[in-house]
């Protein structure tokens, strides 16, 4: 009964973290926005915990999973159309995968608590670059429980070369934050 409690209370926080109504989907001229500053925490390497095995479907079909990188840094990006910061951080995501897929670094988007056609018609107007896995239920956020759980939406996590997780911005990402972030974590 616990874990279930600790999960209704993370689906809720990830929920009412950018904005939302009971049913959490934001209604008509809502603008509430409880987040963090977006700030890149990064994670000495002796504190950091393994991040789960995450699968999910692909907004454009097939299956992405956090296992088919593997030996890579990945860049998980917790968002949802619905989500204002999630909009202006976009560019930024875009702008820092494209910079570092070179280098060894993926990007993965995960799309929260979202209508998919919605979610299909951010995709093709910012066109990221990357894959976002369709998690309508949250099941992607819950299995970060007991680790570095993304606690707003837009949420960033940094997982290292070994699978951990490396770094956590809660709230918008700066361009600055995150390229400093992710090379950081690359280069180790």
């Amino acid at each position: 009964m616990r874990a279930k409690s600790i999960s209704l209370l993370l689906i809720a926080a990830l929920v009412t973290g950018c904005a939302g109504s009971q049913s959490g989907q934001p209604q008509a001229g809502d603008t509430r926005f409880v987040a963090g500053d977006g700030k890149m925490q990064v994670f000495e390497a002796a504190e950091r915990k393994p991040a789960p095995a995450i699968e999910g479907p692909a907004l454009d079909g097939g299956t992405v999973s956090l296992a088919a990188h593997k030996g890579k840094v990945v860049v998980l990006n917790f968002w949802a159309s619905w989500c204002a910061p999630c909009r202006a951080e976009a560019p930024v995501l875009k702008e820092v995968a494209a910079e570092t897929k070179a280098g060894g670094v993926e990007f993965i988007g995960v799309d929260f608590k979202d209508r998919k056609a919605d979610a299909l018609a951010f995709e093709r107007t910012e066109k990221p670059g990357y894959p976002s896995i369709y998690d309508q239920p949250g099941k992607v956020a819950l299995a970060f429980q007991g680790t570095v759980p993304p606690a707003a939406i837009p949420s960033t996590l940094i997982i290292d070369r070994q699978g951990r997780i490396a770094a956590r911005a809660l709230g918008a990402v700066r361009y600055t934050d995150l390229k400093n972030a992710v090379i950081k974590v690359r280069d180790e």
